[in-house]
C-alpha cells in the first residue's frame, strides 16, 4: 500500500542524507550506496517523500529518481562531466550562449530536489557555486551589451530557490533591458516544492513589459500532487503561460501509458507539453537511458493517443554543447512516383509530389 501524506510528521523536513533516507524506510541495505552519495547531493522533499511506495522501492518511480542507487558508480567511457557543453560556451560567470538570440543565466546550482539523472549532477548542490553579487551584476552587463539576445533564460539550479525579492530584483534588470523580449524561468519547485509558490514569489513573476514563460520539470503523473496543481493554478492565474519538461527515464515514464497520463494531466493543470528529453550522457546515468529508437516509437505510440495539444517535442541535446535537435520519428518514406505517408495509426498512404 503506498504511503499517504497523512502519515508523515508535521515536522518533516527535506532528506538530505543517506541516513534520512533510512529512518524513513526508503533505502534498501547496500554497501555501494555511500560512493553514490558522494558522486551527488541528496534532497527529498515532503512532497515527493509522502508519495513513495515504500513496499516496492526498486520500481517506485518517485523513488528513482531521487533516491540514490548503486548504479551511479558505474561510468561508462561515453559518459560526460559535462555532457552539453556548457562550460564551453559560458564566456561569462553565470551565462551559457549557445545560440544567437538566447542565452542562459545560472544565478545559483542550489535546487529544491536532486535528481539523480541531472545533466549538472557535478555542479549542483548545497556547496555549489552561486553568483556574488558582483558576478550577477556581470551577467546582466553581458546581456545589456549585446542587442541579439532577445530571451533569457532563468535556469541553474533552480532559480525559485532564490528569495522573492532577490528574483523581483533579477527580474526587474532584465525587463529594464529593452533588447530583451522573453524571459524563461525553468524550475522544479511548483512541482516538487509547491508552498514555496507564494503570493510574494508570484508577485516578482509577473510581467512588466517582457514577456515572462515558465517551464516546469515533471516526469510522471504523480508528482502533480494536490500541492503542485495549487502551484500551478497560482502561476497560471497570475498570467504566467506554463510549459513542461520532462525527460524520458527508463523505469519511471518508458511506457506510452505513464507518458500519456502525464501529458494529459499536465494539460488539465494549464501546462502544455513542450520538450521531451532523450536522457544525457551524464556520468553514472546509464540505468536511466533508453535508446532513441525506443523514445521514437513512444512517441509515435503518443500521436494516435493523444491531442497535438499534449504533444511535446522528443529532443536530444547533442554532446559537445551544440544545441538540441528534434529526434521524433519520421512519417514520410521513399517512393518512386509518391511521397509515402505513415499516418497517426500505422497506416501507409501515398500523397502526390509537388
Amino acid at each position: 500500500m503506498r504511503r499517504g501524506r497523512a502519515y508523515l510528521p508535521a515536522t518533516m523536513q527535506t532528506l538530505r542524507s543517506l541516513q534520512a533516507l533510512d529512518r524513513e524506510g526508503l533505502l534498501t541495505p547496500d554497501p555501494q550506496l555511500e560512493q553514490a552519495a558522494r558522486s551527488m547531493a541528496i534532497a527529498v522533499t515532503p512532497e515527493m517523500v509522502a508519495l513513495i511506495d515504500r513496499a516496492d522501492l526498486a520500481h517506485d518511480p518517485i523513488a528513482r529518481q531521487f533516491v540514490p542507487s548503486r548504479a551511479e558508480a558505474e561510468i561508462a567511457p561515453e559518459e560526460l562531466a559535462d555532457p552539453i557543453g556548457d562550460e564551453a560556451r559560458s564566456p561569462v560567470k553565470g551565462i551559457v550562449h549557445r545560440y544567437p538570440d538566447r542565452v542562459l543565466l545560472k544565478p545559483l546550482h542550489v535546487c529544491p530536489v536532486y535528481c539523480r539523472f541531472c545533466f549538472r549532477r557535478e555542479k549542483v548542490g548545497p556547496g555549489g557555486e552561486a553568483l556574488t553579487a558582483e558576478e550577477l551584476d556581470a551577467a546582466i552587463a553581458y546581456v545589456r551589451s549585446r542587442p541579439e539576445i532577445w530571451e533569457v533564460i532563468l535556469t541553474g539550479g533552480d532559480p525559485l530557490m532564490l528569495a522573492p525579492r532577490r528574483l523581483a530584483e533579477l527580474m526587474a534588470a532584465l525587463d529594464a533591458t529593452p533588447h530583451v523580449a522573453i524571459v524563461r524561468v525553468h524550475s522544479r519547485v511548483p512541482i516538487v516544492d509547491p508552498e514555496r509558490v507564494t503570493d510574494e514569489l508570484v508577485q516578482a513573476l509577473r510581467p512588466g513589459r517582457v514577456g515572462v514563460w515558465m517551464g516546469v520539470h515533471c516526469n510522471h503523473a504523480r508528482e502533480l500532487t494536490a500541492g503542485s496543481r495549487t502551484a500551478l493554478k497560482r502561476l497560471a492565474d497570475a498570467g504566467l503561460p506554463l510549459m513542461s519538461q520532462t525527460v524520458l527515464l527508463k523505469g519511471v515514464n518508458d511506457d506510452v501509458e505513464t507518458l500519456e497520463q502525464l501529458m494529459r494531466a499536465l494539460v488539465t493543470a494549464r501546462v502544455k507539453p513542450y520538450y521531451l528529453h532523450h536522457p544525457d550522457l551524464v556520468r553514472g546515468t546509464g540505468h536511466f537511458r533508453v535508446s532513441i529508437e525506443e523514445g521514437q516509437a513512444l512517441m509515435k505510440a503518443l500521436r494516435g493517443r493523444l491531442s497535438g495539444l499534449a504533444q511535446p517535442t522528443y529532443v536530444l541535446d547533442v554532446p559537445g554543447g551544440h544545441g538540441k535537435v528534434p529526434v521524433g520519428p519520421a512519417y514520410l518514406g521513399d517512393d518512386p512516383d509518391a511521397l509515402r505517408i505513415e499516418d497517426a495509426f500505422g497506416g501507409l498512404h501515398r500523397y502526390p509530389p509537388a
